[in-house]
């Protein structure tokens, strides 16, 4: 590949990187590696977390993408850490040139720091203690509807509201199939969790 094309695809790199940098930021820095120049490699670095510079040279897994072509394109959700010893989830992404060789590497590395608090924040948030009096303020069965509609949803990467109308359909035809729309006012609860009337999921199961 000529370096004319090799500094066309670094540009088209960077530009993602950019994206990428403006949409996760400020809790990830975005990196751009010139694996052809592994002593200068990188060559940009987007929401600073780690303290590098421009003109820095390559990691050791930047130096093991060199060394073979057949090293994966895609590392991802690796464990990782700043030198300061903050925690850090990073992926690495390999760009070939036309003939199959590395030139570049994208690379994004995740704080973990700020999103360890938030866990444990929110886990102490809903944590409940151990109360003798039962007390229920719902119809029996609403929760695992909402449970079991999750579930669905999950397994189409989904949420309960952006599922599609033939998913809906089949979703009430799981429920039926499992009995939850014999609970009491269950069907009043399944147009609750889709976000949709209770009309439409009467249709649905009229279909």
């Amino acid at each position: 590949m000529s370096s004319t094309k090799e500094n066309t695809l670094l540009a088209q790199i960077e530009t993602i990187a950019k994206g990428l940098s403006e949409t996760f930021a400020p809790f990830c820095e975005v990196v751009v590696h010139d694996l052809k120049n592994p002593e200068h490699s990188i060559l940009s670095i987007h929401n600073n977390l780690s303290g590098r510079q421009v003109g820095e040279p390559t990691t050791e897994l930047g130096l093991a993408r060199i060394e073979s072509a057949d090293f994966p394109n895609i590392v991802a959700n690796y464990t990782n850490q700043f030198s300061d010893g903050r925690p850090v989830k990073s992926t690495s992404i390999g760009i070939k040139n036309e003939n199959g060789e590395y030139v570049a590497a994208l690379c994004l590395n995740l704080d973990m720091t700020l999103f360890r608090g938030m866990q444990s924040v929110l886990s102490q948030f809903i944590e409940v203690g151990n109360s003798p009096i039962k007390e229920h303020i719902e119809p029996n069965g609403s929760e695992a509807i909402r449970h079991r509609i999750d579930q669905y949803a999950a397994t189409l990467a989904a949420t309960p509201r952006t599922l599609k109308a033939e998913e809906r359909k089949n979703l009430i035809e799981i429920l039926r199939s499992e009995g939850l729309l014999d609970v009491k006012k269950s069907m009043e609860t399944v147009a609750q969790h889709l976000g949709v009337s209770r009309a439409s999921v009467y249709l649905y199961a009229k279909k």
